[in-house]
């Protein structure tokens, strides 16, 4: 069995998460080759791109989002959106997202008849998906505010989390609006506000999209997604696929072996998998330092984590597993960045670097503080080590 180690691994995420040298002019061709930029937060978008793609701007990310709709954000794998070209965004849908909306409708079913809105869930859902449908393709495009003062059921309010201190409720139009991007049939177009709003309009995703998402047979789409992890990702181990994609070990099985996947012995005798073709090492790469977003789609690729983590997990991550802006060296995490009360970028490093990347990570994150501007980001999930720093 060959074996692969962590250095070749921490290798293989600058030349092919396109770092350090291996930045790339496409941010279509970087989303691609990572199977989609995290985009549950809506920086992480813009700031995963800017970490790899040279001399982008605010406004090319905008226009490829939503003017020439090469990257659309669809929910995909651990119910998180993605930023994928549409082509890719069809193989998630069919490998992950159908079994997620099968799922959710019987959520909202169950969520409707406990609050007493409706006795019958599936009719009362058929309805009203029905005239936000027929609503949405009228207007077009429409925020969640427009279509809930046209469709009246979508005011209804769901209780959660009752007699506990975080409880309260939420709208129908929450649950009907995720339900129905789910189910691949309406799509987030572009924002209300700035490049950090998450007021989104919403859109027949057949308008987005010419002729909608591509439908695949699943099992063959479960193929090709895992085809495109181990390019991008590989060597990695079962538990990093599957728990990645949210399958069971008999989906994630079959997927391998559709791949004709190589098992390859990884530090401490761990089995990964990569592809046939992929044995060969990676050539030595000039030094190379990175600011990345929180829940970046490097960062996020891996359950198994030590090997490029070391021992910081516990500094990085919040308790459900959300990861918030990190700072790297040469394929492994050193520390986290946070902008500061004056908008300045400054980071924490939890190792010693040597003085030659502390000062390239000082020169980028001048560099960043420079793209951010007068905007202020802050992570949608903020650990502890991350608040500090802001507040420092």
């Amino acid at each position: 069995m060959r074996r692969i180690d962590a250095a070749e691994r921490r290798r293989r995420i600058g030349a092919r998460h396109h770092l350090g040298a291996h930045r790339h002019a496409d941010p279509v061709t970087v989303a691609g080759d990572l199977v989609g930029i995290h985009a549950t937060d809506p920086a992480s978008v813009y700031l995963g791109l800017r970490a790899r793609v040279p001399d982008l701007g605010h406004d090319d990310v905008a226009r490829v989002l939503y003017d020439d709709r090469e990257l659309v954000k669809v929910l995909g794998m651990r119910r998180t959106m993605f930023a994928t070209p549409p082509a890719l965004a069809g193989v998630i849908h069919s490998a992950v997202t159908t079994d997620l909306a099968a799922a959710e409708r019987k959520r909202l079913y169950g969520m409707l008849e406990g609050a007493g809105i409706t006795n019958d869930g599936p009719r009362w859902v058929a309805k009203v998906e029905a005239e936000t449908l027929a609503v949405l393709h009228e207007l077009g495009e429409a925020t969640a505010t427009d279509l809930t003062k046209v469709v009246p059921e979508l005011r209804e309010q769901i209780p959660f989390g009752e007699g506990k201190k975080w409880g309260g409720t939420f709208g129908v139009s929450t649950r009907m609006l995720f339900l129905l991007a789910t189910e691949g049939r309406i799509i987030r177009g572009r924002p209300r506000g700035t490049w950090l709003s998450s007021m989104y309009r919403w859109v027949p995703m057949d308008r987005w999209i010419e002729g909608g998402l591509e439908p695949w047979p699943p099992e063959l789409a479960r193929a090709e997604l895992v085809r495109r992890w181990l390019r991008a990702f590989g060597p990695g181990t079962r538990r990093d696929i599957q728990w990645w994609t949210g399958w069971t070990v008999a989906r994630t099985k079959a997927a391998l072996r559709a791949v004709d996947a190589v098992a390859v012995e990884l530090d401490d005798g761990v089995v990964g998998y990569v592809l046939p073709d992929d044995l060969e090492a990676t050539p030595q790469q000039e030094p190379w330092v990175a600011l990345l977003p929180a829940l970046d789609t490097t960062i996020m690729a891996w359950k198994e984590r030590d090997w490029y983590l070391g021992g910081h997990a516990g500094q990085l991550f919040d308790s459900a597993g959300n990861a918030g802006p990190t700072a790297w060296v040469d394929g492994r995490v050193v520390g986290l960045w946070a902008q500061r009360a004056n908008g300045e970028v400054g980071h924490s490093l939890l190792e010693d670097v040597g003085a030659e990347a502390r000062r390239a990570l000082d020169a980028e994150a001048a560099r960043l503080t420079t793209w951010l501007g007068s905007d202020r980001v802050f992570p949608r999930f903020p650990n502890p080590a991350f608040q500090a720093l802001a507040a420092s």
